[in-house]
């Protein structure tokens, strides 16, 4: 899908796109049920949009699509569209459920590589034709980030990121923690990159910049989602184990783990990872916590799991650590390439 915004406006110019979510639901008059309503009137709604000196463009799927089924299909046409119409916007806000929008957020970041422009994911709690929904502070947030430029014209955020209740974070730091509060997300092991007050405060330090202003970004669609996830618990038995980490038709495993990277220390447990690793299985160890970092050198149960293979998953989300994976055993078939790229810093996604 390609649109061409109007040349001679001299403004900047955003792509809205709609793949589903509360926020673009409004309650029809005669039937009083929620239905999407037609994003082509967005100015209708959200009034306030009128008053940025940007253009608006929008976009709605055909089909859209409850957060809860969102699928990989789903990013590699988010991808393409952005892809497509690249050179014609200024930035992109794209509107998504937010059960799944740290998923999405997180795979986009590593899907396109070298962005040069803002990708801001946001939604809401509340509808945005109800009183009291917090839809349009957010999308008026996104918009007005999405547009913005430093002295030199290059975008003061060019990357992907979820604004929701007056902050901006780093998509792939990104979780969501709570279904009835405005402030539904969080980024524990990253500062926000921008909060929305009276002004935008930019956090710039920490902002990704690219290499090369001048130079497109390269999209990748390839993915490869034979990841399994398992959460470690008490009384976790050796058939569960087993059946997660020997799955045939799993390559990669990640490990929810307590703390700072702890599991059973039972013999069974480590024989299972080893039985695995033997099997050419990618295992990577993420911490159960919202905050703090995996440190498999801290404990013996830790240092049993780096021994025996284990890859150490540092600070990041669940989230971020299954589409990285997506994206790196789409981008090889060779599982050396990916284990050695685990362990880089590829998008700001960890800490080192």
């Amino acid at each position: 899908m390609k649109y061409t915004p109007d040349p001679n406006t001299g403004k900047s110019s955003i792509l809205l796109i709609y793949t589903g979510g509360t926020i673009g639901m409004k309650i029809d008059p005669e039937e009083q049920t929620l239905k999407p309503f037609d994003f082509s009137q967005i100015l209708e709604e959200v009034p306030e949009l009128g008053k940025f000196a940007c253009r608006i463009d929008s976009c709605t799927f055909d089909h859209i699509i409850d957060s809860a089924d969102v699928e990989p299909g789903l990013w590699q046409k988010l991808v393409e569209v952005i892809e497509d119409n690249y050179d014609s916007y200024d930035g992109f806000v794209i509107l998504h459920g937010t059960d799944t929008m740290a998923y999405s957020a997180s795979a986009l970041s590593f899907m396109t590589e070298g962005l040069t422009k803002p990708v801001i994911f946001t939604g809401s709690q509340l509808p945005i034709g109800v009183p009291r929904t917090d839809g349009k502070e957010n999308l008026v947030s996104s918009v007005e980030i999405a547009a913005a430029k430093d002295s030199e014209g290059h975008a003061i955020v060019p990357e992907v990121c979820i604004c929701f209740g007056n902050s901006l974070m780093r998509g792939n730091r990104t979780r969501k923690v709570n279904s009835e509060n405005f402030r539904a997300f969080r980024s524990e092991n990253f500062p926000h990159l921008a909060e929305a007050g009276i002004r935008i405060w930019y956090d710039t330090a920490n902002i990704l910049k690219p290499a090369d202003w001048n130079r497109k970004p390269l999209f990748h669609k390839e993915l490869d989602t034979r990841v399994s996830i398992l959460k470690i618990h008490p009384g976790i038995t050796p058939q569960v184990v087993r059946n997660i980490i020997c799955g045939p038709e799993t390559r990669a495993v990640i490990i929810e783990t307590y703390g700072s990277g702890n599991a059973p220390s039972r013999e069974w447990f480590i024989d299972l990872i080893r039985e695995g690793i033997a099997m050419g299985k990618i295992i990577l160890n993420v911490t159960q916590c919202l905050a703090g970092s995996v440190d498999m050198d801290l404990y013996a149960t830790g240092k049993k799991l780096k021994k025996a293979g284990v890859l150490d998953g540092y600070d990041c989300t669940t989230e971020s650590a299954l589409a990285k994976l997506f994206f790196l055993m789409g981008t090889s078939t060779d599982n050396g390439f990916v284990r050695r790229e685990l362990d880089k810093n590829l998008r700001g996604e960890i800490t080192k």
